[in-house]
């Protein structure tokens, strides 16, 4: 794909624009330095289990640290928990609209992805739907919360009811929870580990791309059950072998900073309330404050465009880039925007939306 060119307002990057914190990038070089670039254990060195197990703590999942694997990214750490869980024929429920590489990943397993649709307008779960989906061929349901596309945060209430599901039917539950530490709503992250049934049947996956500024540090985590967790230390030993030695420690050094993590997080949070503010206003746009992470989802259906054709003319004509929603199975009508950039640029997008907009409508 042809990047944009360089006058183009991108709103599409997931990714913080924030430099990685100073003293984690000290300590790997740190460790290089020392010579720390030989094979290790295979599941990551036992003190940085302990560090991420001590760090799941904070959300109420209590896991043993040789529970814990290190992986090469998020996303390595959701593949090898669905290798360990979906067999060929099995279904695997998604709140859609969905990241795209959930869908990907279950077919590359011969898994079925089932796609139920978000409650509008607030992209929150529509359990009636979500109980018809369940079927006697559920291994699993995939949850996102904070949420990529959405940017909704499940309340309490609704985790517990996604538990008691999973109980009933008995599935598993596939936590992603990337953006745990990007929450700006009433209430925060809350994982399935804090309901009765819910920690022999989840997986807790995550990592320090978004909350620590580390995308391309491709670090990840896997926590959960001991006998899942054996097929998820096969997947590892028999792929990537371990992450790279010389990361470890950096990543241990980025589980205990606060002040940088935090910097970050007030940053988002101001821009969450600029952004949506302008992005509601646009004329034929609504959206619904998000509540985590930092994307918006914004139907644009009141512009008489449909997504693609919206994000066609938005970059040719008024050089702002944003992603159809459409490319997700649920997200007709609807674009999703991301606000990790810097205030002068979200300020400039929306102009130069308002400027189009007002010109065609």
């Amino acid at each position: 794909m042809t990047p944009p060119s360089p006058d183009v307002i991108r709103f599409t990057v997931g990714q913080p624009d924030f430099d990685t914190p100073a003293p984690v990038v000290d300590a790997a070089i740190a460790s290089l330095k020392r010579g720390e670039t030989t094979y290790t254990r295979s599941q990551g060195s036992e003190t940085l289990c302990q560090a991420v197990s001590q760090h799941l703590s904070k959300f109420e999942i209590n896991i043993d640290p040789n529970d814990v694997v290190i992986a090469p990214g998020c996303k390595q750490a959701l593949l090898y928990s669905m290798m360990a869980v979906v067999e060929p024929g099995d279904e695997v429920i998604l709140l859609a609209p969905a990241w795209p590489s959930y869908d990907g990943m279950v077919k590359l397993l011969g898994g079925v992805p089932i796609h139920v649709p978000v409650r509008r307008p607030d992209y929150h779960p529509d359990f009636e739907a979500l109980r018809k989906a369940v079927t006697s061929k559920t291994k699993a349901i995939i949850i996102n919360s904070p949420n990529n596309p959405t940017g909704a945060v499940y309340t309490p209430e609704e985790i517990k009811q996604i538990v008691d599901l999973a109980v009933d039917s008995d599935f598993w539950i596939l936590d992603d929870m990337i953006y745990s530490t990007l929450v700006w709503g009433e209430h925060n992250y809350t994982s399935p580990y804090s309901f009765e049934g819910g920690p022999e049947r989840t997986l807790a996956i995550g990592g320090w791309s978004k909350g620590w500024a580390m995308t391309g540090w491709r670090l990840g985590w896997v926590a959960g059950p001991p006998e899942v967790m054996e097929a998820v230390k096969t997947c590892q030993a028999s792929s990537a072998t371990h992450v790279a030695t010389f990361l470890m420690p950096a990543a241990e050094v980025a589980l205990t900073l606060e002040d940088e993590i935090s910097a970050m997080g007030d940053s988002f949070a101001e821009r969450r309330l600029f952004f949506h503010k302008g992005i509601d206003s646009l004329p034929g746009v609504a959206a619904p404050m998000p509540e985590g992470a930092f994307y918006i989802l914004a139907d644009v259906s009141g512009t008489g465009m449909n997504d693609v054709e919206f994000a066609t003319r938005a970059l040719n004509e008024a050089k702002v880039q944003v992603i159809p929603g459409s490319l997700m199975l649920g997200g007709d009508n609807l674009i999703r925007l991301s606000y990790a950039a810097s205030l002068e640029d979200l300020e400039e997008g929306i102009r130069r939306l308002r400027t189009w907009l007002n010109g065609i409508m």
